[in-house]
């Protein structure tokens, strides 16, 4: 058997077929641009796309205040630890609705120097801001990507998270 016949490239001949897609497209010769680019914002500074781990210490934060707070309404209210888990949820996502619709931020994405846009750069509303926070609840759209570091519940809302 020949080299090309046991799947090792010949010279000139490029990468082989499973280096393409095993490595991404990038190394299939798709150009993607970097993140933000489709909607025109900077490169880096205020403005520009957030990274994934100043989101992810906002979102810590969040649960951690979130957490506080429905462990004195279980203090309070005599709850069950599985009333405290569910209040937690609620406290979470009632604080990523109504802060982000309102102020386009919440306190983690504050302390982290994120906020939450439109890829206008116009606010998100409140009616954008709930669709957002009922996804993120669900968790596994805010855990798929795409090119611009958006998961699936800021496409559905049609936001981006950006540097301040």
């Amino acid at each position: 058997m020949s080299g090309e016949d046991q799947g090792v490239g010949t010279k000139g001949a490029g990468p082989r077929w499973t280096q393409t897609w095993l490595s991404g497209a990038r190394a299939a010769g798709a150009d993607l641009g970097r993140p933000g680019e489709r909607f025109g914002l900077p490169a880096s500074g205020s403005g520009s796309v957030a990274g994934y781990g100043r989101r992810l210490v906002a979102l810590f934060v969040d649960w951690g205040l979130s957490m506080l707070v429905a462990s004195l309404l279980t203090r309070a209210f005599e709850w069950t630890p599985s009333e405290r888990s569910l209040c937690t949820l609620i406290v979470f996502g009632v604080q990523a609705w109504l802060l982000t619709g309102l102020a386009g931020t919440t306190l983690g994405k504050r302390l982290c120097g994120l906020r939450v846009v439109r890829p206008d750069g116009g606010p998100v509303g409140p009616v954008w801001a709930l669709a957002r926070a009922l996804l993120l609840l669900l968790v596994v759209p805010a855990l798929v990507w795409d090119r611009d570091y958006r998961g699936l519940h800021d496409r559905a809302a049609n936001t981006v998270v950006v540097h301040l």
